[in-house]
């Protein structure tokens, strides 16, 4: 089975064709042998894409092999993909995914790392609810970017991400789970924020992660509607209009390989 390793930022994702996979049955399977970092190939997440007129279509299962309905770092891994691999690739891209069609402006290429804006959609269900997590109450702030996000604004630190932030991605508020960041805003434009990840755990960046970040750090917490997010792996540029949410950033190809371990077809 050939296999693209890609990262954005950090937070890296295997490639694979839909029509080289097994069935659906076996897929979650395959997304765990593949993704495991010491007996496979090491990743995130696992992307199937299929190529259409206008991009592509793609599913994402996680590292756990758990279903998650987007990626915004991974929408741009794939579309570095199809730049690197199409000479007749627009400077525009569409790729489908089920949260709606994400539309990637290609703004950069240097080496094997391309630099994109895309469009998000809107971001919807924004609220704020006290919970109990790791031993305290927190003041979070839910919303959908796609996916389910949770953002505990005020400091990030590793002792909170390991207790807070992952408590919260499995509180029986979230029924199928939810992604948490924690944000503090340091100035009206910038926003730091670590990341726990559904199905993955810390990750050095999340798409959706951030811009869920910008839009609940602008909502509840002072900053601008247009901010840069700062994560472990880098920085990325968010900007929240009244119709929707744009993410700036790259992603850069690693590895094009075939995958010989068992779980697929060769």
């Amino acid at each position: 089975m050939k296999l693209i390793k890609t990262h954005a930022l950090g937070n890296d994702f295997l490639l694979a064709a839909t029509d080289q996979l097994p069935p659906k049955a076996e897929r979650a399977t395959l997304a765990r042998a593949v993704c495991e970092r010491h007996r496979g190939i090491g990743a995130d997440g696992l992307i199937f894409y299929t190529l259409t007129a206008s991009g592509a279509a793609m599913e994402l299962l996680n590292a756990d092999g758990s279903y998650s309905e987007v990626s915004g770092n991974g929408v741009r891994c794939l579309a570095a993909w199809m730049a690197f691999t199409s000479s007749r690739i627009s400077a525009e891209i569409e790729i489908a995914t089920d949260a709606g069609v994400k539309r990637l402006a290609l703004l950069e290429r240097s080496g094997s790392r391309y630099t994109f804006r895309a469009f998000m959609g809107e971001a919807t269900n924004i609220s704020r609810v006290a919970l109990d997590a790791g031993g305290e109450r927190v003041d979070a702030v839910t919303l959908r970017v796609g996916n389910p996000q949770c953002v505990v604004l005020g400091k990030p630190t590793e002792a909170r991400l390991y207790t807070v932030a992952r408590a919260l991605a499995v509180h029986s508020h979230f029924p199928g789970g939810t992604n948490v960041e924690l944000a503090e805003v340091q100035a009206p434009d910038l926003v730091r924020i670590l990341i726990w990840e559904r199905g993955v755990g810390p990750t050095s960046s999340s798409g959706t992660g951030s811009t869920a970040s910008a839009v609940a750090a602008a909502a509840h917490g002072g900053a601008a509607r247009a901010a840069d997010v700062v994560a472990p792996g880098g920085v990325q540029h968010v900007e929240w209009t009244e119709s929707a949410a744009y993410l700036t950033g790259w992603a850069e190809l690693v590895m094009d390989g075939r995958w010989l371990g068992e779980g697929g077809a060769r």
